[in-house]
């Protein structure tokens, strides 16, 4: 028997958020696990998940926001399950509306500079 972790709703503040930041992105806004999330040529780039904020980086604007703020860290959605290209922005990032943006910006050059991905098909296996 597997024990399913229960996973927190994101906090109306946040999702406001999100939505005011990608509102003029052009990209296919949709959910995953229940969380919004938004596509770039099937690419996620952004999304919430739980409390937390995620943004998809390239290796160097990765390694430059961690470097230049501590509590920029490699998103794991479950304990040991890093998602290396994906880091948790903290409360204190966001609020910082210049510094957001350019992540924002990064994350949308990043996804868009990647090949599309087919969309999985739902359904039986």
């Amino acid at each position: 028997m597997v024990d399913r972790m229960e996973w927190k709703k994101t906090p109306d503040k946040l999702v406001k958020f999100f939505e005011k930041k990608v509102a003029d992105v052009k990209c296919e806004k949709r959910k995953m696990f229940g969380y919004p999330c938004c596509f770039i040529n099937n690419n996620m780039f952004i999304g919430t998940h739980g409390e937390n904020l995620v943004l998809r980086l390239g290796d160097e604007d990765r390694k430059m926001a961690m470097a230049a703020h501590k509590d920029i860290v490699t998103f794991e959605p479950l304990p040991g399950r890093k998602m290396g290209e994906y880091v948790v922005v903290p409360e204190r990032v966001r609020e910082d509306d210049t510094l957001f943006d350019r992540l924002l910006k990064q994350s949308v050059k990043y996804a868009s500079s990647l090949p599309a991905k087919e969309r999985k098909k739902r359904g039986s296996k």
